[in-house]
């Protein structure tokens, strides 16, 4: 029997297909990031199942005790708290083990927070870059930002409520005016979309957050930036010698270009 990798709501109970449904009644095993969250799921849609955890501190060993029953023809069904199970939660080792043993899986389609939150921004949704969680380090923050710089599509990438404040204001430093939506609480009661720039949002959540965050980082405006090193540098120099402020000319230039403005800033010193 194949494996069931069974998308569940990211907030509204209902948002469940009728399809995943008819899985989570029929199946043997359903393996479940927490137990007691799946368990409101189902006793919601009044589903009795046998649930057993699957989480990153356990899925090599889960891994390895349910490859048997697949083998032997049990049905099992893997989920996650919310969303699809393998986009940033676990479930890749899973897959690719029970791939790796010639088990059939299968894919049960359904909400998704990148997808929502997404066209919920009102950014263009032709083309964009998943990010997963974002970075912790400052460094590596500022790494990801000077990246995107580049990007002329838009970014979403998910966040702890307790780190958003100093990804924003991070962001803000590097990018201020690019533009950004804080997604909150997605399909919930509290759902809140909060658009604006990166300098604008850094100082609208400041202070404390609650609730499941995803970023949606808008796409740079204008043409690429220009070598890093080369003529976007020249630029400012040339307007500082022309008697504009130095922060200001590494201002103008980085908007016109999307090289950061620190840098052009640090680099005209």
């Amino acid at each position: 029997m194949p494996l069931a990798i069974c998308a569940t709501p990211i907030g509204n109970l209902e948002d469940v297909t009728l399809r995943v449904l008819r899985e989570l009644r029929e199946v043997d095993l359903v393996l479940c990031e927490d137990t007691r969250h799946t368990r409101r799921l189902l006793e919601r849609h009044r589903i009795t199942a046998t649930l057993r955890s699957y989480h990153e501190h356990n899925e090599a060993q889960r891994t390895a005790e349910v490859l048997p029953l697949l083998d032997a023809g049990k049905r099992v069904a893997l989920v996650s708290d919310a969303g699809l199970p393998g986009i940033s939660d676990p479930g890749v080792r899973l897959v690719a083990a029970a791939l790796e043993a010639s088990v059939p899986v299968t894919v049960l389609p359904g909400p998704s927070a990148v997808e929502t939150a997404l066209v919920a921004s009102g950014f263009g949704t032709d083309r964009f870059q998943f990010l997963g969680y974002l970075p912790r380090g400052a460094g590596q923050r500022r790494a990801l930002w000077e990246e995107l710089a580049r990007w002329e599509h838009a970014a979403v990438g998910f966040e702890s409520p307790q780190r958003l404040p100093a990804v924003l204001a991070s962001l803000a430093e590097v990018l201020p005016e690019r533009p950004v939506a804080v997604c909150r609480e997605l399909t919930k009661r509290f759902e809140e979309v909060v658009r604006g720039s990166a300098a604008e949002l850094a100082q609208r959540f400041a202070g404390a957050v609650k609730g499941e965050i995803t970023v949606v980082i808008g796409p740079a405006e204008g043409r690429a930036p220009v070598d890093e090193g080369g003529a976007a540098a020249d630029a400012v120099a040339e307007l500082v010698a022309a008697g504009a402020p130095r922060r200001s000319a590494a201002e103008v230039v980085s908007r016109l270009t999307g090289v950061p403005r620190n840098r052009l800033y640090r680099g005209s010193l």
